[in-house]
């Protein structure tokens, strides 16, 4: 049974280790003050939220971080789930459905028309996931950094 949370100021050390996880998997770093700013934004909930996933032992076992915003096409916001990460030991025991599930039950609650997110095309795993419980939008990511 997982148990799913709002992020608090006492999880920051098993949420770091996630969340290094998490940017390993993606080949990326962040300096110590974005982390630091991340993770208060996310306990703040100010625009920014996230959870966090513990095993029957009270372990940590996964992250999810989502954002609601404006869309010119909806009279109410969208909400992307921007970061989801599941300890690789734990995979497939239902954990990542479990956090995908709290962001859906939460938009929901909060009015919101439709939550979405990105993958890297290469996340298989993840995405044999993702196609059960969501459908593709067939569209393409583009982006600028700046």
């Amino acid at each position: 049974m997982v148990e799913i949370s709002p992020l608090s100021d006492e999880d920051r050390d098993e949420w770091l280790i996630l969340w290094d996880g998490y940017l390993t998997f993606y080949e990326t770093e962040l300096d110590d003050v974005t982390t630091e700013t991340t993770f208060a934004r996310l306990v703040a909930g100010d625009g920014a939220y996230g959870a966090i996933a513990r095993d029957e032992s009270g372990r940590a076992i996964g992250i999810v971080h989502w954002l609601t915003h404006l869309s010119t096409w909806s009279k109410t916001d969208y909400c992307y789930l921007e970061d989801l990460f599941v300890a690789p030991d734990v995979r497939g025991t239902g954990a990542g459905r479990a956090l995908i599930a709290y962001v859906r039950a939460w938009a929901e609650h909060h009015g919101s028309s439709q939550v979405y997110w990105l993958t890297a095309e290469t996340n298989a795993t993840a995405r044999r996931l993702y196609d059960r419980v969501a459908q593709r939008s067939g569209h393409i990511h583009y982006e600028i950094d700046l």
